[in-house]
């Protein structure tokens, strides 16, 4: 199956969907954000990254920001915060650029590695679009963390290859359907941005829209009492 463009997701979104589903359908279908600290943070780092006129050349390594990326067969576009070229007698043929190349995706992230897998799964999403795009196969990328100033290095095996592609066709299938999970509450719910647009305390007991309409049956009530 190959997706036409207006059916792209936003790659980035990946991270968000692994990290809470409701989270996800709130930003990506209900089209709502809420900034606090650590999106700021985050938002200032990949400002300083995403140079999409910066190339960088040391030796046999080139380095390119803001890679834009895409995939019609996997229906996502984004970009890469930097891709690595290194000159590699196994690599690929680029346009405009002599030799070949090994290709290596760099992702930048404000904090820490993270106990769950949403960075390594957007990584590993930004991999699988270089490489339908390039025609290539790309071993391993990298997650770089600001707080700790430190690489990761993240290898692209199979079973990580097949966890991503299936948490893109949920991502699909969620936003066909345009709706947006039941709240999960949990210790990460304090530190999301989007706390008091989900209302978890709320919302793990009923729906947002069963209380907004209590709600607004009060008010009404109110108004008509002498």
């Amino acid at each position: 199956m190959m997706y036409s463009e207006d059916e792209y997701l936003m790659l980035s979104g990946i991270q968000h969907f692994v990290f809470c589903r409701r989270q996800w359908a709130l930003i990506h279908i209900e089209q709502q954000w809420a900034e606090n600290y650590r999106t700021v943070d985050g938002n200032i780092m990949h400002e300083r990254v995403h140079d999409a006129e910066f190339h960088e050349k040391r030796g046999d390594l080139v380095i390119t920001r803001a890679m834009a990326v895409s995939s019609s067969r996997l229906g996502i576009s984004g970009e890469c915060d930097a891709v690595e070229l290194r000159k590699a007698d196994d690599g690929i043929e680029l346009f405009g650029m002599d030799g070949k190349y090994s290709i290596t995706p760099v992702e930048y992230k404000r904090g820490e590695p993270k106990e769950d897998d949403c960075d390594v799964v957007q990584l590993m999403a930004q991999a699988l679009c270089l490489e339908d795009m390039l025609c290539c196969s790309i071993p391993f990328g990298y997650l770089y963390y600001g707080e700790t100033r430190r690489r990761v290095k993240v290898i692209f095996d199979d079973a990580l290859r097949e966890r991503t592609e299936k948490l893109i066709l949920e991502m699909h299938d969620l936003y066909k359907k345009q709706y947006t999970p039941i709240v999960k509450r949990r210790k990460a719910c304090n530190a999301c941005s989007l706390n008091n647009i989900c209302l978890p305390v709320i919302c793990s007991k009923r729906s947002a829209s069963d209380y907004m309409n209590e709600m607004l049956g009060k008010e009404g009530n109110d108004e008509e009492t002498p």
